[in-house]
């Protein structure tokens, strides 16, 4: 005869409560994949995604001042004949708005995708590369 019923019930509810909550965060969460030639290949989901989204990062662009060194050419001047000359050019600061970084993805490509909705759909973050180039 079982001495503790609500000992076992307690671990039986336990174990259950443990297997839906790794079910319901399972597939979410940060993984790397692939981009392919027909979709996303993530790395620990055996099926390729062929609808997944691409994150884009709208904002400002503000570039500093700054000075850049060239080469100046013959701009319809008679005088100048063929001659360049190197000179450099001032930039001054400049700010942009609406302003929208859109990733570049090519098939091979290594990112860095977050799956969301339960792990029923991935964005696809940023591109990664190794540290050493």
């Amino acid at each position: 005869m079982n001495k503790d019923p609500y000992g076992k019930l307690a671990s039986a509810l336990y174990s259950s409560v443990g297997k839906h909550a790794k079910q319901a965060i399972g597939g979410v969460g940060a993984v790397l994949g692939t981009i392919t030639d027909t979709g996303l290949k993530l790395d620990d989901f055996k099926h390729e995604l062929q609808d997944y989204m691409v994150a884009e990062l709208p904002g400002f662009f503000s570039v500093p001042r700054s000075m850049l060194l060239g080469t100046a050419v013959q701009a319809e001047q008679p005088s100048w004949g063929n001659k360049q000359m190197d000179t450099s050019f001032y930039v001054d600061k400049s700010e942009i708005k609406d302003v929208s970084l859109k990733l570049k993805l090519s098939p091979g490509d290594r990112v860095l995708a977050m799956q969301i909705n339960g792990g029923n759909d991935a964005v696809v973050l940023c591109k990664v590369v190794n540290a050493d180039g």
